[in-house]
């Protein structure tokens, strides 16, 4: 596996759309890698769904609002972000760049956002925080069965700064992705972290992600929040919640936040479209903790429609691996700016100055799940 040739560019690249990013990328990676970045699950019916699911609403504008030059600043609890928009959790940057998470961090750090940081890094959790250089970073945690790798690597997150823990509940195994079932894709190289804990027995590398969530703990239930929040002292976020039952029970146990996402649409396939079930799981948790969406967002009109129904930030992945692979941390910097530059257009035209202003846009829905079961 040491033959793996991942990208080395470095600087700002153009962007024209940021769904033209995929193609450009597909060209320069080894196969089967860019298909684990890419792929979903099975028929990739949800995947899909993500995205078509932001043309079921329609943003309804207003005008003669007195608007010029909208600002993007927000906040989460006492983090000042100078945009909505931040980095969602994803494993093996190292696919995309030599350098892989380091100048992801570094590069989300100097748009003044927040790095989510994946128990599957490349690189481990300290150098990761010290890569970001002051920037607020979240720690993504997949519970494993060996609980002394779970206080082990949460000891590490602490440790180097961590804002939040993000206890990921919708992958205590790995969805049936037959895109790396094609290819025969394994991990060419070591999850640091893995490698790190002298007695987990594997790196990963050389293994495929069925084999990598064999190690998972499958039976995660609420009690699992307040013993991670309890551990660490940190605000734990609960990620992969899609239906509104789930959001009220997560806040009860004492979850800090709710994190709307299906996965990118790499878990189960013939769920919903996050964006769907987004508005229920908002009114159900009633500005109780903050609401973190993700899964399809690739457009600024998409973070402003999930912003005007309920979530307080929008995150993303995909797209920040492919300026990674382009351009490095100026890559990663593209990418976000490009985001931004959408994202205020999007908010001057509708008559929107602030975040506060997009959550009091009305949208026209098409169809909308209703959160009942």
């Amino acid at each position: 596996m040491a033959d793996y040739q991942a990208s080395t560019a470095e600087g700002s690249i153009k962007i024209d759309d940021l769904a033209s990013l995929e193609g450009r990328v597909r060209d320069r990676m080894e196969a089967g890698a860019f298909g684990y970045i890419q792929g979903g699950a099975e028929a990739e019916w949800t995947m899909q769904e993500n995205t078509a699911a932001f043309d079921h609403a329609q943003i309804v504008p207003r005008v003669l609002r007195d608007i010029q030059d909208p600002d993007l600043h927000t906040k989460l609890w006492d983090i000042d972000l100078k945009t909505p928009l931040i980095d969602a959790p994803a494993a093996a940057h190292g696919l995309a760049h030599v350098h892989g998470e380091l100048e992801t961090a570094a590069g989300v750090a100097a748009e003044g956002t927040i790095m989510s940081v994946s128990t599957y890094a490349n690189e481990s959790v300290p150098d990761i925080a010290k890569a970001g250089d002051g920037g607020a970073q979240f720690f993504q945690l997949y519970m494993s069965n060996d609980d002394g790798f779970n206080h082990w690597i949460l000891d590490q997150a602490v440790a180097s700064g961590y804002k939040a823990i993000v206890l990921t509940a919708d992958a205590s195994l790995g969805g049936y992705r037959e895109a790396d079932v094609k290819t025969g894709f394994q991990f060419p190289l070591p999850m640091v972290n893995l490698a790190n804990y002298a007695n987990n027995g594997t790196s990963g590398e050389g293994l495929n992600i069925m084999e990598i969530y064999a190690r998972a703990k499958r039976n995660l239930s609420l009690a699992d929040i307040e013993a991670v929040a309890s551990y660490t002292n940190l605000p734990v976020i609960v990620k992969g919640v899609q239906s509104a039952p789930d959001a009220t029970l997560a806040i009860g146990a004492g979850s800090k936040g709710i994190w709307v996402s299906n996965h990118g649409g790499r878990q189960l396939d013939g769920g919903p479209a996050s964006f769907d079930v987004l508005p229920s799981i908002a009114a159900a948790v009633d500005h109780q903790v903050p609401i973190i969406f993700d899964s399809g967002i690739r457009r600024g009109e998409h973070a402003f429609k999930a912003l005007a129904s309920g979530a307080d930030l929008v995150a993303f992945a995909r797209p920040l691996f492919y300026g990674l692979n382009l351009g490095g941390v100026d890559g990663v910097r593209s990418v976000i700016q490009h985001f931004n530059q959408e994202l205020t257009i999007t908010m001057q035209l509708a008559g929107t100055k602030t975040i506060a202003d997009i959550k009091q846009t009305q949208l026209l829905r098409k169809r909308i799940y209703d959160g009942t079961l």
